[in-house]
């Protein structure tokens, strides 16, 4: 049931109706929501910044994120996902995790120059390269950029295996460059499906395609014969863990090989824009939530502990965790797949590096 009520009027497409201060501002300027043109308040255009880095590669140790390196070709991200964990990143950039990550995108139009420089380097050693770590690869702009595109096509010309994790239909514009890659057990393709309420998915991540498009994806890549698996995540308490049994099954009828899931996190600057969200969208569920997730993270709303952030604990967290183990199971979701292959990579000639120069 969509119990939303609006006693202010919202931006055209943003999940974020603010612009908190950063963690590292000495003072906040507030604006009175009373003063502000509430058509000014709904058209919040969007930016995008040339990014200048050098490098392309980021590299984390954390244990739990079954990567080392990623590319992250876009900073901010349109999709605006109300939750995202990547929204505090802004900060250090001198912006705001609120509408400044979905406005205020910057770009690294460099980045296959710079990942054909990476794997040429003697010290690399071929291993699974995400795209991305932090924010989606496939947002908005990338359908005119087509620089994911790019870094795909290095992958294939080094035959450097890849995953992808995205909540965007755009995905399947890459199918010649991911079916080049699936024919050397190159790539892994993970759809994010965080509910199959279109209402709900519209105020939670208003610029994603919507679910039944992700879900289509799934059915064209599959058919492609690029294996797929599916995200839940994240999963929020008293809302949407309903619907694990019905994601993973819509999933699986669309060729999805394996499913997996997160528990919302709210780091940072993330549980305030979260929690200011769930009040004005959802004022009727915004205590159930609120009480459950602080069950499962021993009283607080966010855990940053290794081993627990992603799934939580107590008998909530156990419970979910049963359940998606027996979705699964019925899914036939449950089957190890073989890991990407390394042993194809090669270094390119120096005519071919030049493509790129």
């Amino acid at each position: 049931m969509h119990d939303r009520e609006d006693p202010m009027p919202r931006r055209q497409g943003r999940a974020a109706s603010s612009n908190p201060a950063t963690r590292y501002d000495a003072i906040e300027i507030a604006l009175d929501p009373a003063e502000l043109d509430p058509e000014d308040m709904r058209q919040v255009p969007t930016e995008y910044y040339h990014d200048t880095s050098r490098s392309i590669l980021a590299k984390n140790n954390s244990p739990d994120i079954p990567f080392t390196y990623s590319i992250n070709v876009y900073r901010g991200c349109e999709h605006g996902c109300i939750y995202c964990y990547a929204r505090p990143s802004h900060e250090y950039l001198g912006w705001s995790a609120g509408l400044d990550f979905e406005t205020r995108i910057l770009v690294k139009p460099d980045a296959p120059v710079l990942l054909a420089k990476a794997f040429e380097a003697r010290s690399w050693e071929p291993e699974v390269v995400a795209l991305s770590g932090n924010t989606d690869p496939y947002q908005p702009i990338e359908r005119k950029l087509k620089i994911v595109r790019g870094c795909l096509e290095v992958c294939l010309r080094y035959s450097n295996p890849v995953g992808i994790i995205t909540k965007n239909y755009l995905v399947t514009r890459d199918l010649d460059i991911l079916r080049g890659l699936a024919a050397k057990n190159l790539v892994r393709v993970t759809v994010s499906v965080t509910t199959l309420q279109s209402k709900l998915a519209s105020v939670m991540e208003p610029r994603t395609s919507t679910p039944s498009r992700r879900l289509e994806a799934i059915r064209v890549l599959s058919d492609a014969g690029i294996p797929v698996n599916v995200m839940v995540a994240p999963i929020i308490p008293g809302m949407n863990e309903d619907e694990i049994p019905k994601i993973i099954a819509a999933a699986a009828e669309r060729g999805a090989c394996r499913a997996g899931y997160v528990l919302l996190r709210l780091p940072g600057a993330v549980e305030g824009l979260f929690l200011k969200w769930i009040q004005d969208e959802f004022p009727m569920r915004a205590d159930k939530v609120v009480r459950r997730l602080r069950e499962m993270r021993n009283g607080k709303l966010n855990d940053a502990r290794f081993g627990h952030r992603m799934r939580g604990e107590g008998p909530w967290a156990k419970a979910i965790s049963r359940l998606f183990k027996v979705s699964c199971a019925r899914a036939g979701m449950d089957r190890r797949l073989p890991p990407l292959a390394t042993h194809h990579f090669q270094r390119a000639s120096g005519n071919q590096l030049s493509l790129f120069d």
